[in-house]
């Protein structure tokens, strides 16, 4: 992805545009392909290129366009052809991206933001009526980050030069630390009192006292498949999926796409490989790269992966992961991340870590194809309950009744316990037990739980009977949790990678949530819709694999193993300093981890990491840490001068 830091004062202060030297040189590595800026009076921006598509080598960024609108775009646009048709002639199909936006917004201004098809993030600039437009696409595949202070907006598609460069220490997000630690934040938050993200699907409009957040396009409840046979429900996802392998070829240098073995990552890597056999390819090549980690019980993705080498003639990238201790990586000189991570590497030199930034390196590859999302969107979760929700709602009791008996003797549990799980969907929270996939953290503080216990949940809005199907609520749901993930994931220089992610095309996603629910999983047939429709492309072997089991038995023997040397991490921590953790409670909940006591792992993963995390901001003075609080950085972090 191509980076955007742009500068903007309401009160009309010239920007210094000099300061921008310092920005270029934390934002360089992002950008290896150039760099250009635009600065006039009170606004400035700075582009820096990573090209991965022909179109984009010939853009000019930032971009003026003839009513002296200034552009900056950081993007994929997938349905250039259809736009370019809608402009009634005014471009060609050699235009590039930004040239089919500029032309849409001069003609349609915001509405244009609801047409746009792709992963991207805008910003635009109207001298004129002083107005700035920040907007990302509808999943949030791209960040786009914003901080307001004292009447000046500046914004980054890369956090990081928003937290150096403030000036000043931010207060800790407590909201954002406690989502991250028990589930994912909101997709607007960040780690930083008085930074935020723009949320996916929306724009906001800077205009001198006021910031307004719009949310430009939604999914439409309303609208429905229904085919007469199942032959024509798989004609369908065969094509737009393969619609949406296809766009994310197009890129004018090598691919790298994830291979586990799993259904998500293999059945990309084989509708790719149809592309282009049967097409002509937009891309150079495709490798692939598969992680593995034998020490793990059911680590048996290598003898899958193996199965789409065997059948594209080709062997991938194998990075081995059982020698990861990232649990221990306790590194108090290493880069700065504007984010807590979990992080998969034993020190920032070692083999495993750089393996996968030496791949794209060596190989000239600028794109990472990646599964995520997949088990979500295509009924990889084989439950029954939208399809019974829907089948409730719509008081379809006769064919409720046989669901039911269907469902219980696959599931093995009493029809009667189906029944009543699907009516709790539709009962207020204070009603329904909270979820027993979300632990109660005994770790942490009591007063900080208390505090901050509706961050930690998901979404707590219970399914209507009356509107949109119950089915088409919880799809909404699933995918608020995809896009809070997604913003968890900040971009790395060090392998220059684009992600893209199939699964969660727009046209995909919208044509799998107006499908019938029994489409998708049917008794004892989980992804019943995507192993019929991927058949004699997808090896029979990966589409008849059981559901791939996550374990995490390596983090827990290297907390059992070195008991010690995490002791002494955990002692004077500063999440205890800030009132986050009980010390003494997390202490003896390492000791239930070594004594083989059943805890949840992934929270004490993430404690690990926020506590590294917090380490490196206090040594790199982002954060304000403890009791003490440096003159006017509280109310500096706060002040907004603008409304939002």
């Amino acid at each position: 992805m191509s980076v955007q830091f742009g500068k903007c004062s309401f009160d009309g202060k010239p920007i210094d545009i000099q300061r921008f030297d310092e920005f270029r040189n934390v934002l360089a590595p992002f950008g290896p392909d150039g760099q250009s800026h635009f600065c006039r009076d009170n606004f400035a921006v700075l582009y820096l290129a990573l090209h991965t598509t022909k179109e984009s080598r010939r853009e000019t960024q930032p971009y003026v366009s003839r009513s002296g609108l200034v552009f900056t775009w950081d993007g994929r646009l997938d349905n250039r052809n259809a736009l370019v048709e809608k402009l009634g002639g005014e471009l060609c199909a050699d235009s590039t991206d930004l040239e089919i936006i500029a032309a849409g917004h001069e003609r349609w201004g915001t509405d244009l933001f609801a047409e746009v098809v792709g992963d991207w993030a805008l910003s635009v600039w109207n001298p004129m009526d002083q107005c700035l437009v920040l907007a990302k696409d509808f999943v949030g595949a791209r960040s786009l980050y914003y901080c307001v202070e004292k009447r000046e907006v500046t914004w980054c598609t890369i956090l990081d030069p928003l937290v150096r460069f403030a000036g000043h220490r931010f207060e800790l997000e407590k909201e954002y630390i406690a989502a991250w630690l028990s589930f994912f934040p909101a997709t607007h938050v960040t780690p930083y009192v008085g930074i935020y993200a723009v949320p996916p699907s929306c724009f906001i409009r800077f205009q001198q006292a006021s910031a307004d957040v719009t949310k430009y396009w939604d999914f439409n409840p309303s609208k429905q498949i229904r085919y007469r046979t199942d032959s024509e429900y798989e004609d369908h996802f065969r094509s737009v999926f393969k619609e949406s392998v296809r766009r994310r070829l197009r890129c004018d240098s090598l691919i790298v796409a994830e291979l586990s073995g799993g259904m998500d990552s293999s059945s990309i890597v084989c509708m790719a490989d149809e592309l282009t056999r049967h097409e002509q390819p937009a891309c150079s090549d495709i490798e692939t790269v598969s992680y593995y980690d034998n020490s793990e019980p059911n680590g048996d993705d290598q003898s899958y992966f193996t199965l789409i080498e065997e059948k594209r003639g080709r062997a991938g990238c194998h990075l081995d992961l059982s020698r990861d201790t990232s649990v221990l990586a306790f590194d108090h000189g290493g880069p700065f991340f504007p984010i807590p991570e979990v992080r998969h590497d034993s020190g920032h030199d070692s083999d495993d870590a750089m393996g996968f930034a030496r791949l794209m390196r060596t190989k000239g590859a600028r794109t990472l194809l990646s599964g995520f999302g997949g088990d979500e969107v295509t009924g990889g979760i084989p439950t029954p309950i939208p399809e019974l929700a829907d089948l409730l709602a719509r008081v379809r009791l006769r064919l409720l009744a046989s669901q039911l008996k269907r469902w219980a003797l696959q599931k093995r549990r009493p029809w009667i316990h189906l029944l009543l799980e699907t009516i709790q969907e539709f009962l207020p929270e204070r009603f329904v037990r909270s979820p027993e996939s979300i632990p109660p953290l005994v770790w942490l503080r009591d007063e900080f739980a208390n505090q901050h216990g509706a961050a930690m949940l998901p979404d707590p809005k219970r399914a209507r009977i009356i509107g949109s199907l119950p089915s088409f609520q919880m799809s909404l749901k699933l995918l608020e949790i995809l896009r809070r993930q997604l913003g968890c994931t900040p971009p790395e220089c060090s392998s220059l990678c684009e992600k893209r992610y199939p699964y969660l095309d727009r046209d995909l996603l919208e044509f799998l949530f107006a499908i019938p629910r029994e489409q998708l999983v049917r008794p004892g047939q989980r992804r019943s819709l995507m192993r019929r429709a991927l058949v004699g492309i997808v090896p029979g072997e990966i589409l008849d694999r059981r559901r791939k089991a996550f374990v995490v038995r390596g983090p827990i023997n290297r907390i059992a193993n070195y008991r010690s040397e995490i002791l002494e991490f955990s002692r004077k921590s500063m999440m205890a300093a800030l009132g986050i953790v009980d010390e003494d409670k997390f202490l003896r909940t390492l000791d239930a981890v070594r004594a083989g006591s059943e805890v949840a792992i992934i929270p004490l993963l993430r404690a690990f990491a926020l506590e590294q995390w917090l380490r490196n901001s206090e040594v790199r003075q982002c954060l304000v840490i403890g009791e003490a609080r440096e003159t006017g950085s509280s109310s500096q972090s706060r002040q907004t001068g603008l409304c939002v």
